[in-house]
């Protein structure tokens, strides 16, 4: 009987295994793998990028630099994996009101939202309702290429637009004024000015 061929994840584990206690760059170990897998087995690494991410967020590879990883026998699966349940998601999906917490558009738009960690898992984010937060994929993308302010000024700039178009709801007034001042704050520190918000 012919052996059952290795899982795309089990190669990339081989990989790493077979090179203990070596700074590997992210980009390196990517192109490594995708080149000794068509040459093992004549197909395509579907998802380099995603077998390399898994692998450290599972605690088998160490995150030594931005990019670079490591493997270490010794401290292997030391690093408890922070998931979201489903319950979870479904919690986090219900208090956002299934929107992007950046652009505020959801599923009835064709997105597709995805739950993110607002402290990403690498620096420690906790698997919390308190750290979730809906994103649609491209902004789940993009995420690490905006910095934390700019995250924070799109999301505040869309929830003061939401409490303005409907200043009815209870605490409106208070909430208009909560997100006017937060944001006045960017504009006194002069900080990503090049996002702009309304004001009144």
């Amino acid at each position: 009987m012919a052996d059952k061929p290795k899982s795309q994840m089990a190669f990339a584990r081989e990989y790493f295994t077979s090179r203990p206690l070596i700074e590997i760059s992210h980009e390196q170990s990517k192109r490594d793998l995708e080149v000794a897998y068509m040459m093992a087995t004549s197909k395509r690494f579907e998802d380099a990028d995603r077998a390399i991410r898994k692998l450290h967020q599972e605690g088998f590879l160490i995150k030594v630099a931005k990019g670079i990883y490591l493997y270490d026998p010794a401290t292997v699966g030391e690093k408890k994996l922070q998931v979201f349940s489903e319950q979870q998601k479904s919690k986090i999906l219900e208090r956002d009101g299934n929107k992007c917490a950046v652009c505020g558009l959801g599923k009835e738009s064709g997105l597709s939202l995805q739950i993110d960690h607002i402290k990403p898992m690498e620096l420690g984010g906790k698997a919390t309702l308190e750290n979730g937060q809906v994103l649609c994929s491209r902004h789940n993308f993009y995420k690490n290429k905006l910095n934390a302010t700019e995250m924070s000024k799109k999301s505040f700039i869309r929830q003061l637009e939401q409490v303005r178009a409907d200043p009815s709801e209870p605490e409106a007034i208070k909430l208009i004024g909560f997100y006017e001042e937060i944001l006045s704050i960017y504009d006194k520190y002069q900080v990503d000015q090049h996002i702009e918000w309304q004001k009144d």
